[in-house]
């Protein structure tokens, strides 16, 4: 009971402010109005000059504001005819750039991954040492190392070509490999002119008709045998051959490991004295 004594008084005075505030509102809009403006709506309403309701008048200024405050109406614009869009310049979408980064960037490693594994399967082009020399013609290079005393220096394959004897072939095949007999043969050897025992290069004596290391004293026939010193075997070989064109080929890739120390397949004693004292 108390509280609808209280609730009811509050719900009356707000009802009567309520309508106050209407009233006024309305007031203040009549005040607003220019005076003769009912007569003109009458008049604009009622053509015959009848008298109109108030209601009537209201509504056609709530009317005449309204079309007051609309914008004018515009035409919408005429429908242009279909372009196909140019792809240039529409350009390339996020999603896009994206996708052919990708595909170029796997392109790109496929592609160095392939010329890689060719680059490993193809033969390398190798000149000089570590390839296969055409010295020349077997008959030229005969005279090219009886014109140098015995011992042919050939820098661009690091080794030394002397001749063979004949005579000494039939002992040479119990001893040496194919690769080595392919150039024996032809009546040539090709020598790595590297001493096998400390690596230092091995020069010829004309003398002696030997090889002689200047480092330890080592000493070889002119085939490449040991004959003293320190060394523990003969002088490398390289793999020889002689192609249909009659041309020595020397393959300084494919190094013969020099035969054991008491190899002695042609017999040969020094012709003179010795250029390097024996080790001791």
């Amino acid at each position: 009971m108390i509280v609808l004594a209280i609730v009811i008084p509050l719900l009356t005075v707000a009802a009567v402010i309520l309508i106050l505030a209407v009233y006024q509102r309305r007031d203040t809009r009549r005040a607003s109005r220019p005076r003769g403006a009912s007569r003109r709506s009458r008049k604009a309403a009622s053509p015959t000059g009848a008298p109109l309701s108030g209601r009537e008048v209201e509504r056609a200024a709530v009317l005449a504001r309204r079309a007051a405050d609309e914008p004018p109406a515009v035409a919408p614009p005429a429908e242009a005819p279909w372009v196909k869009p140019d792809e240039e310049a529409i350009g390339v979408s996020r999603r896009q750039f994206l996708n052919r980064s990708i595909v170029g960037f796997m392109t790109l490693g496929l592609s160095g991954f392939g010329a890689s594994m060719l680059a490993f399967l193809w033969p390398p082009f190798v000149t000089g040492f570590g390839s296969v020399v055409n010295a020349g013609k077997v008959d030229e290079i005969k005279t090219q190392v009886r014109g140098e005393n015995g011992f042919l220096k050939v820098p661009e394959g690091r080794m030394w070509i002397t001749e063979y004897p004949e005579s000494a072939l039939p002992e040479a095949r119990e001893v040496y490999s194919r690769d080595v007999l392919g150039g024996m043969e032809s009546g040539l050897v090709a020598l790595y002119w590297k001493c096998p025992h400390l690596g230092c290069t091995v020069p010829s004596c004309v003398s002696s008709q030997w090889f002689e290391c200047p480092c330890h004293g080592s000493k070889y026939n002119q085939v490449g045998e040991k004959r003293g010193g320190p060394a523990p075997r003969g002088m490398d070989h390289f793999a020889t051959s002689v192609n249909e064109r009659g041309e020595f080929l020397v393959n300084t890739g494919k190094i013969i490991p020099g035969r054991p120390v008491g190899t002695d397949t042609t017999r040969q004693e020094a012709q003179g004295p010795n250029c390097i004292g024996q080790a001791e």
